[in-house]
């Protein structure tokens, strides 16, 4: 069975490593056989890692993608090759996904930690009954505190009712994190692990993320910081933050 970490962040939005850092620590640090870049509202940093990948040579691939901010919350958009704009609603950027033939994961579902995508949002997406309209996984297996905290109600939720793909992800923004979640799928390839993603045919797999003590308090305040002063840049937080917020409440 191969290995993907679906959910991985570098220094060009909030991670706390560089694209080559990355490519040589998965080499030589994990036994993955797929990961993923999925840089905070920025497709940059996954060409950047794949630029730097296709140059080598190494035992695993890299998918391109990035954690889009819908209106409802986080987005990943995986397998797309032009950048999906932020702070729409939920449905339109599905649909921006799709005309690029990527797949929609819903990561740290159910959580009041970060921008996780609510219940009765993930429902009404799901409820549109329109071709191409819905998502294709949903994160299960998410190793850090915000992803634990709505792990339980996601795989609940999945099991009874939702039947999508269950996927798995580091959510790694340190190098030692990369690989603590991750999606167990049949084969090896990338592509082979869209085809299980799309056949539901994937399980997310945890295992240990680091702790504080691993990573050292002066990084993850660093990393906070980092997080903070990047991401509302990356979408424009500042020219379209009234217009946020009027969609927000348009759509509650």
């Amino acid at each position: 069975m191969g290995k993907a970490d679906l959910h991985i962040h570098t220094s060009h939005s909030d991670g706390m490593f560089s694209a080559d850092e990355m490519l040589a620590h998965v080499e030589d640090q994990t036994d993955l056989d797929v990961v993923a870049v999925t840089d905070h509202d920025d497709l940059r940093g996954a060409w950047n890692v794949r630029e730097k990948w296709a140059s080598g040579r190494h035992r695993f691939e890299v998918v391109a993608g990035m954690e889009i901010t819908t209106i409802e919350g986080h987005l990943l958009a995986l397998f797309i090759e032009n950048p999906v704009p932020s702070l729409r609603p939920a449905e339109e950027t599905v649909d921006a996904v799709r005309r690029q033939g990527g797949i929609c994961i819903v990561p740290h579902p159910f959580t009041w930690l970060t921008r996780g995508m609510g219940e009765r949002h993930m429902r009404r997406v799901m409820g549109k009954g329109r071709a191409g309209i819905g998502f294709d996984g949903i994160e299960i297996t998410n190793r850090t505190p915000a992803g634990r905290a709505g792990a339980a109600k996601a795989k609940r939720l999945n099991d009874s009712e939702f039947w999508l793909a269950e996927a798995g992800g580091s959510d790694a923004h340190f190098l030692p994190a990369i690989g603590a979640g991750y999606t167990e799928f049949e084969g090896t390839t990338a592509e082979e692990l869209r085809a299980a993603i799309q056949a539901r045919q994937t399980r997310g797999v945890a295992g240990r993320h680091p702790s504080l003590r691993d990573l050292g308090l002066g990084q993850v305040m660093r990393q906070t910081y980092r997080g903070i002063m990047s991401t509302p840049r990356a979408v424009g937080w500042g020219p379209t933050a009234w217009s946020f917020v009027r969609r927000i409440v348009a759509v509650r």
